[in-house]
């Protein structure tokens, strides 16, 4: 099962959550569904939200709680589900509290070459999941990597030669890389390569690579979410390690990322058949 210690390299794990935290209703609904779904996934499941949408389209676009409120209701999921959980930051100065409280940290796509946001995080010690920048190729997050290792208490650097132990505290995701202006394309080439590149296990985010930036109604983001499961299956069949799937009750109605978002009723059957296609490629 995925834990505090890492990302299991030899099981697949699944990241799952809503996209920004809302009431304590519907992020125990959606976390206490996921804890009943985590003894499907081989390497369990890990809880995530976002305390804080920073790099939201529009000014006046809803952020989140915040990092206090945030982190008191990611305390409160992990309190009543027991499943790990996993939060992005996006300043130095927020890895520190958000460290003492979560299990995983994550650096946004747009921050993986923040070298401060990159250091901080990896002096907390915690494992931490770097999302690949659109505009980045595979190699490129070899820099990103390095950079959170060599800041360990106790700093250790990941082999370039593939993973080799059973858990690792250092992940990379591919999302997609721009395909024009407004869409996103996925190269399935980039599991093995950032992998090699990296020695890090690869996660596929299988919602925000459907995204359409500045697409969607009033210049937010759009999503193409049918594509969500052939994406999905594909990455697994092509070598991700893990998944990071967005999910909610009712994603037209959610504060953000609607577009892109899994339903929640629909993510058993995912997981049945990404787990299949996983154990087939073994």
């Amino acid at each position: 099962m995925t834990t505090a210690a890492g990302f299991p390299t030899d099981r697949l794990f699944l990241i799952a959550g809503p996209c920004v935290l809302e009431d304590e209703a519907l992020n125990l609904r959606v976390a206490e569904h996921l804890a009943t779904l985590a003894p499907l996934v081989p390497g369990g499941i890990i809880f995530k939200a976002s305390f804080d949408k920073a790099n939201r389209s529009n000014p006046g676009a809803a952020r989140g709680p915040g990092i206090e409120e945030g982190l008191a209701k990611l305390a409160r999921v992990r309190e009543v589900t027991g499943l790990p959980i996993l939060t992005d930051v996006h300043l130095p100065e927020q890895c520190a509290a958000v460290g003492a409280v979560v299990d995983v940290l994550q650096i946004p796509a747009f921050l993986c070459r923040q070298t401060d946001l990159l250091v901080a995080a990896g002096a907390t010690g915690r494992p931490v999941n770097i999302k690949k920048g659109q505009w980045m190729h595979p190699e490129g997050m070899k820099g990103a990597v390095r950079k959170v290792a060599g800041a360990r208490p106790a700093a250790s650097e990941p082999t370039a030669s593939g993973v080799a132990s059973p858990m690792s505290d250092i992940a990379t995701t591919e999302r997609g890389s721009f395909f024009g202006y407004g869409d996103l394309v996925v190269d399935m080439r980039s599991f093995s390569r950032m992998r090699a590149a990296t020695g890090t296990p690869v996660i596929f985010d299988g919602t925000h690579s459907v995204q359409q930036p500045g697409k969607g109604e009033g210049g937010a983001s759009g999503g193409l979410r049918e594509f969500i499961p052939a994406l999905t299956l594909a990455a697994i069949a092509a070598g991700a390690d893990g998944l990071f799937l967005e999910t909610h009750p009712d994603p037209d109605h959610a504060p953000s990322d609607g577009p892109n978002m899994l339903p929640l009723g629909t993510l058993e059957a995912l997981i049945r058949r990404a787990v299949a296609v996983w154990e087939a490629r073994r």
